[in-house]
């Protein structure tokens, strides 16, 4: 093979020209024992402390953290997006609005439509309540929503080029080139609302599964655009389908209105992509209790799953050896972040060497890291990380 192929895109390039971030998370995604951790973090819900207190300056927080935490430099991956995350992706998006003052909270219409109560001027940086969502019916899909999915509108396109340049450069230096995704069940939740969105399963199938044609639509589309330049190496999914016992919606639901639409996807990628001897690694990404659907998601292929929230039952370790072509990353336990050195040392040294030597790992808070955690907790928490480095 000429070397000229072997540029990431048409054949992965030579392990001697990957950047030091890639061939890491190439390691992890290959389950290699023994094989370094990539250094990364989860989200930073600590930052406003962190910096009240004068351990990082306001004017470039994320800069001293990377210096002082040692986390990975370059890129491990490179996100390829249009297909939604958390939300649809709506083109054009709802007009963001107060809808009522209620003294010192607003409820304001979100760019997905949603109706959110937040604290009067401040719209991030907390969990907002979501008071009204803007799919009622078919009515209402149809003459709010299903028109801002359409994979045409061109203005879906407008940045193009940008993300082509940023995908053969990261292409060319080994790194996880990543489809991301609003996953079925969050993009459901955030049209509908998650309560009545359970009662629609039963009393309005078709509903979910118009809604669920768009979503294929959308996705598949953007899949399709990026593969004209780009082999992607994986598929991920921001699904949040799971909560403390488990998933929120059946088996049976999730086989009948969410498989049949992420198998087509994901059987339309592989068949794109430019380089097809490429294993397409599918990611699922949950909060919640999700030991009960990994088998169920290795049904249609996913083979990595994240953060594995602890404080909902789930144990790396034993996630790890339960399933070993699992690739992982999470784990670690928020909590145990704010309790000290002693509890750190006693989480750290019970995870980290056995997920090492299983390989397949990356530790990660998690969910963020909260405001509850001192910035010298986990300034001690980063020198153990380092020991894995």
């Amino acid at each position: 093979m000429s070397e000229c192929s072997q540029d990431g895109v048409h054949a992965m390039v030579p392990r001697d020209r990957m950047s030091p971030a890639a061939r890491k998370i190439r390691d992890t995604y290959a389950i290699t024992p023994g094989a370094p951790f990539l250094q990364k973090e989860f989200g930073f819900y600590c930052l406003d402390r962190w910096i009240g207190e004068g351990h990082l300056p306001k004017d470039d927080p994320w800069g001293r953290m990377w210096e002082l935490f040692q986390y990975q430099k370059g890129n491990a991956g490179c996100g390829l997006w249009g297909a939604g995350w958390c939300e649809a992706d709506f083109a054009p998006t709802f007009e963001e609005k107060v809808l009522e003052d209620r003294g010192e909270y607003e409820l304001v219409q979100d760019h997905a439509g949603r109706g959110v109560l937040c604290f009067k001027g401040r719209r991030s940086g907390f969990m907002p309540e979501y008071v009204d969502h803007p799919v009622k019916d078919m009515k209402s899909w149809i003459e709010k929503c299903k028109w801002r999915l359409d994979p045409k509108t061109p203005s879906r396109w407008g940045k193009i080029e940008e993300t082509r340049q940023g995908a053969l450069s990261g292409a060319a230096e080994g790194q996880i080139v990543t489809q991301h995704v609003a996953g079925g069940y969050m993009y459901l939740r955030s049209l509908i609302g998650p309560g009545d969105l359970l009662y629609k399963f039963y009393d309005e199938p078709e509903l979910i599964h118009d809604c669920m044609r768009a979503w294929f639509d959308v996705a598949d589309a953007a899949a399709a655009r990026h593969q004209e330049f780009v082999t992607v190496d994986e598929l991920f999914f921001g699904e949040d389908i799971c909560y403390n016992h488990g998933s929120l919606i059946s088996p049976d639901m999730i086989r009948e209105f969410l498989f049949p639409y992420y198998q087509q996807l994901y059987t339309n990628i592989k068949r794109r992509n430019i380089d097809k001897r490429r294993h397409v690694f599918f990611q699922i990404d949950t909060d919640g209790y999700c030991n009960p659907v990994i088998p169920l998601y290795r049904e249609i292929g996913v083979d990595v799953m994240s953060p594995f929230e602890v404080a909902s039952g789930c144990d790396v370790v034993e996630i790890g050896k339960q399933y070993p072509w699992l690739v992982m990353s999470g784990g670690v336990d928020k909590r145990v972040l704010a309790q000290g050195p002693t509890a750190i040392d006693a989480m750290v040294d019970r995870i980290f060497p056995a997920m090492q030597a299983r390989g397949g790992y990356t530790p990660t808070c998690d969910h963020g890291v909260p405001e509850e955690v001192s910035f010298e907790n986990y300034m001690h928490y980063r020198k153990r990380c380092l020991e894995f480095a």
